[in-house]
């Protein structure tokens, strides 16, 4: 067997990761066998070039290999472009044609985005993995192929078995080994590396200088999630190349080509449509209703807790109902946030603005047990409006101070994504 480090020079595959490393030996390991293969990942993570590598190690290796993209054929069409139709089997068929089955037999066919494929479609595939058998469209006649079936997709098969969109039988057909490609965002250690490869070749291609990264640009440029994996990060490359006019790209000039819309926001604390903490629901709010609303539920929860620390003075710290030696009551409190002691009803916020502030009401001095009868100053009234900017500056501000100016520290410390930062800094005019 071919070392590994071999087989990804002479098929230009980029990277070090365990992930990736793990998939290509499974790939080196089942290459050698007539057994179908199952490469699951998501889009542009490089599932075709996996099934080139698979073919050249197989003992097929010197007969025909083809890729099929299932998704972009017709429905109408998919079973004459793969299994061939006879003259006059439909409107159209002036002639015989043979399919992909018979002209690549004795070597490997590629069927991409298999998840796509209709449901009379899959009998014929399944028909084929079972004996080896097809039938053209308009034909009665079944004919003999040899042909290795490598499939790939981008989506959880399983669940399309579920809903019916796919066949059972054919799942476990196909996914005799499955492959499994990490996404880019699982091999940050090979970002940088990739990048660097890309804008080296597209610069030599079209006889121009190639860019490089500043430290802080590399950060960012790792630490974006990369969403269409390697065909993405290949784009971005290639633009950043031809279209900036300096080489030496900054984290601002990098953050002009990274689509605002996909840009990862997952670290940041938001409320889910349950009510909890959570990664969903930011999508349709600004930052400022996202700072509202973690503020106001903090606020909620702190009042959550001073009411079960009264409670458990009252029950637990020697005084009783009976003794008369229960603290004062609080009667001079107001809670900023309305309680609901049910927790299956929903929490209404205020709304905050200069004209509604929350209202702070703050002790002189704790209730003290060892004299409860102590009399106690009337509560202070501060009105006080919450202005999200001053609060953004001032954590933005301290999370800097605690980091030592390091941005990325401070971002994951916040909970906001490093391009959000530089933002907000630039916004504020924050010296770091």
């Amino acid at each position: 067997m071919q070392d590994i480090q071999a087989i990804k020079r002479r098929f230009g595959i980029i990277g070090n990761s365990r992930g990736l490393n793990n998939a290509l030996q499974t790939a080196m390991q089942v290459a050698p066998t007539d057994l179908s293969i199952l490469i699951l990942g998501e889009s542009g993570v490089g599932k075709e070039v996996f099934s080139h590598v698979i073919h050249s190690l197989s003992k097929r290796k010197h007969n025909d290999f083809i890729a099929v993209n299932c998704g972009a054929i017709p429905s109408g069409t998919i079973d004459s472009e793969l299994f061939g139709h006879e003259k006059g089997a439909f409107t159209g068929a002036s002639d015989n044609r043979k399919g992909y089955f018979e002209t690549v037999n004795g070597g490997t066919i590629f069927l991409d985005e298999v998840g796509e494929m209709p449901m009379e479609t899959q009998k014929r595939l399944l028909r084929v993995l079972e004996t080896g058998e097809f039938i053209k469209v308009g034909s009665s006649k079944p004919q003999k192929t040899d042909v290795r079936v490598i499939a790939a997709t981008n989506v959880d098969l399983m669940e399309a078995v579920r809903k019916g969109k796919f066949r059972e039988d054919l799942y476990y057909r196909l996914n005799t080994v499955p492959i499994t490609i990490p996404p880019l965002r699982e091999r940050k250690e090979d970002i940088y590396q990739l990048f660097r490869k890309f804008t080296v070749d597209f610069a030599e291609h079209n006889r121009i200088s190639p860019i490089k990264l500043t430290e802080e640009a590399k950060e960012v440029l790792i630490d974006y999630r990369w969403r269409g994996n390697i065909r993405e990060l290949k784009n971005i490359a290639e633009q950043i190349t031809v279209l900036s006019t300096e080489r030496i790209i900054d984290v601002e000039q990098l953050i002009r080509f990274l689509p605002a819309s996909s840009q990862s926001f997952n670290r940041f604390p938001v409320l889910s449509s349950g009510g909890g903490y959570g990664d969903e629901g930011y999508g349709n709010m600004s930052e400022r209703e996202v700072f509202y609303k973690v503020i106001l539920q903090m606020q909620q929860d702190i009042q959550d807790l001073k009411r079960l620390m009264i409670q458990l003075v009252r029950t637990n710290g020697g005084m009783s109902t009976n003794s008369g030696m229960l603290p004062p009551k609080m009667d001079n409190y107001e809670s900023p946030m309305p309680y609901n002691p049910s927790p299956s009803s929903p929490i209404n916020y205020p709304t905050i603005s200069d004209s509604n502030p929350i209202v702070v009401k703050k002790f002189d001095r704790p209730y003290s047990n060892t004299n409860p009868t102590d009399d106690y100053n009337p509560a202070e009234v501060v009105e006080e409006s919450l202005k999200i900017e001053e609060m953004e500056r001032e954590l933005i501000e301290r999370a800097l101070k605690k980091h030592r100016g390091k941005r990325k520290d401070a971002a994951t410390d916040l909970g906001i994504s490093e391009r959000t930062l530089y933002r907000k800094i630039k916004e504020y005019n924050i010296k770091s």
